[in-house]
């Protein structure tokens, strides 16, 4: 990776007007998580929201979402590009955003999907790397 791919500080930025998006939360979640705030991204969640990363079982409620994050979010930074809402059933929302996720070693595109509560807290987001199975081999960390 050159540092050509690098995105500036002035362009991450305008991230977080994603096409398509308006829901404060969504955009909140992209800010916070670049800035290493996981704290106030767990936060954006239903206290018994569910994150369900890459590689991972569904990680349950705002405590162990912040506890994943700081583990496992430090030196990610996501790059929304577009995004799709939907109205569901009982006033739930989902949202469906496209862009890349840059680490020190790689960068894949991501499809996030968030289902969004009546008080518009996220209740739900699945992180889906959109690759091939041979890129996803290789991403994926030995235990």
């Amino acid at each position: 990776m050159t540092s050509a791919e690098f995105i500036s500080p002035a362009q991450l930025q305008e991230e977080f007007q994603i096409e398509g998006i308006t829901e404060s939360n969504v955009l909140r979640y992209f800010e916070t998580l670049n800035a290493g705030e996981f704290e106030a991204t767990a936060a954006l969640f239903a206290i018994d929201g569910v994150m369900h990363p890459p590689f991972e079982s569904d990680i349950v409620g705002t405590d162990a979402i912040a506890a994943y994050l700081k583990q496992e979010g430090q030196n990610i930074k996501a790059y929304p590009k577009t995004g799709i809402t939907e109205a569901l059933e009982n006033a739930t929302i989902q949202v469906q955003v496209t862009g890349k996720a840059q680490t020190s070693w790689c960068s894949v595109n991501v499809l996030w999907l968030f289902i969004l509560n009546q008080q518009g807290q996220i209740s739900y987001t699945k992180i889906k790397l959109l690759a091939s199975p041979q890129e996803l081999l290789s991403l994926r960390r030995e235990n």
